[in-house]
Parts: C-alpha cells; structure tokens; sequence
C-alpha cells in the first residue's frame, strides 16, 4: 500500500518529521527539526516568540487542518506544512 503525501501549499515551507515512537508534542518535535535543516534559514534560526506566533497565525498545518502546539504526533512520517516560507 502506497503512503499518502499531501500536495504542498503554495508558498510553504514543508518538513517530513520521521518520528520512531509516539510524542506528546507537535511544538517541542517540530522546533528540533526546524533547527537542524539548512533551506530556509529564516525558520532555521526563529526564536520561540516567533515560533509560536506561527501557531497563533494558524501558519502550521498537518495534512491540510491548522495543527495546534499540543497537537500529538503518531509513530511514522509526518507532513507539516508551515506557510508563508517558500523551500
């Protein structure tokens, strides 16, 4: 069986979470991985403030639906989209 990849926003910035075991937070997961990659500096070096604000924005997305901080994430691949970022 083939995995769905939800086709990316216009002007979005995606990361693909791999995630081995189920975590309790979308934010504490999301802002690790942002930090390690190197295609857009911008959200590379955000601070928490303007993190969040992305939050508050409704600038973070799953699957299409606005993700919320405490969103939990499941065990396996997960797409956010974070918009207003282009690749």
């Amino acid at each position: 069986m083939s995995e769905f990849i939800p086709p990316i926003p216009p002007k979005s910035f995606r990361v693909t979470l791999e995630v081995l075991a189920k975590n309790a937070r979308l934010d504490q997961v999301l802002l690790a991985a942002l930090k390690t990659q190197n295609q857009n500096l911008t959200l590379q070096n955000i601070s928490r403030t303007q993190f969040k604000e992305l939050f508050n924005q409704s600038k973070i997305q799953i699957k299409g639906q606005t993700a919320r901080p405490s969103s939990s994430i499941n065990r396996g691949t997960t797409y956010v989209d974070i918009l207003g970022f282009k690749n």
